[in-house]
């Protein structure tokens, strides 16, 4: 079973995947990542569409290779994607959120009231969804761990997290 969508360039999907477990924490800054002969047999792939994946993500220095021994997760690399994240999140929902509010005359405390409610629903079902949701090929000596987030790769550590939302999957 593939875990990647109809649509979009494959390895940019692998790329995005690998982007959010190092965003998300799964895979740690000095981890190693799975190898693109790896990623080709977990994703079912030609090795050279994987082993494009890792060069999106060396060109935008979130991993390194080290000679001889892999890929791993460069340092800095996570909150390199989360600022960029942050900053496409706002350009991209909160200002259009500001100029619809501001035509249909909602006011400050209305705007983040409906937000408050609307956090506070998601929250409630990403737990719920947490609790049932499979996860995650075993990493390399790592047993298989539970989350709703993402399935990891093997060669990649696994960490069981609950977040609120998940915006934005680009690398």
């Amino acid at each position: 079973m593939s875990l990647l969508e109809e649509g979009g360039p494959i390895f940019a999907q692998i790329a995005a995947e690998l982007a959010n477990q190092i965003a998300d924490g799964t895979v740690g800054e000095g981890e190693r990542v799975a190898s693109s002969n790896e990623l080709a047999v977990f994703y079912r792939v030609n090795p050279a569409t994987a082993a494009r994946a890792l060069t999106v993500l060396s060109d935008e220095d979130l991993v390194e290779k080290r000679r001889g021994v892999g890929m791993f997760v460069a340092q800095g690399a996570r909150d390199r994607l989360v600022r960029g994240r942050r900053r496409r999140f706002a350009d991209r929902y909160v200002r259009p959120l500001a100029v619809e509010a501001a035509r249909l005359g909602i006011g400050q405390d209305e705007l983040f009231g409906l937000l408050r409610d609307e956090l506070a629903s998601v929250a409630v079902t990403s737990q719920a969804a947490g609790a049932t949701a499979p996860h995650s090929a075993p990493s390399a000596g790592t047993p298989a761990a539970t989350t709703a987030s993402t399935t990891a790769p093997p060669g990649t550590t696994t960490a069981t997290t609950t977040t609120a939302a998940t915006v934005g999957g680009d690398v």
